[in-house]
């Protein structure tokens, strides 16, 4: 992974709704610095080894910045903070305690392989895409 201090979004790569939301937010990206990474990917497993999470055990996005990690529903609303209008305000619900939101996440998190399906490998880049 590179270490040019940019943020970095760890996410599952063989999720349907999860590659759906990277392709959101290559799109939406303000700065277009945000790099990608999958978990089951070294460079994810390397990320996620460094900051004491046990990679066998992931069923969360993770969002790195500034050298801090980022999960569930924390991880999505920071990363939408990077992202153009409409989607940067979704950062507004900050404010909630994360165990209110939380739960929440989970139960889309629990349900999105039965709701958008799964891939038998994870998501290939474009040659635009492979620089993030």
């Amino acid at each position: 992974m590179d270490n040019s201090g940019n943020p970095v979004v760890i996410f599952d790569g063989v999720c349907n709704f999860c590659n759906a939301s990277v392709n959101l937010i290559l799109d939406k990206d303000k700065s277009g610095k945000i790099r990608f990474t999958a978990n089951q990917d070294e460079a994810g497993k390397e990320i996620l080894k460094a900051h004491n999470i046990n990679v066998e055990e992931v069923n969360t996005v993770f969002f790195l910045e500034k050298g801090k990690i980022y999960n569930r529903s924390t991880a999505a609303l920071r990363i939408a903070r990077h992202m153009k209008f409409p989607w940067y305000l979704f950062y507004g619900f900050v404010i909630i305690p994360a165990f209110l939101r939380d739960p929440i996440y989970d139960f889309i998190a629990g349900n999105r392989y039965k709701w958008f399906g799964k891939r038998e490998s994870c998501r290939i880049p474009s040659p635009a895409e492979k620089a993030r």
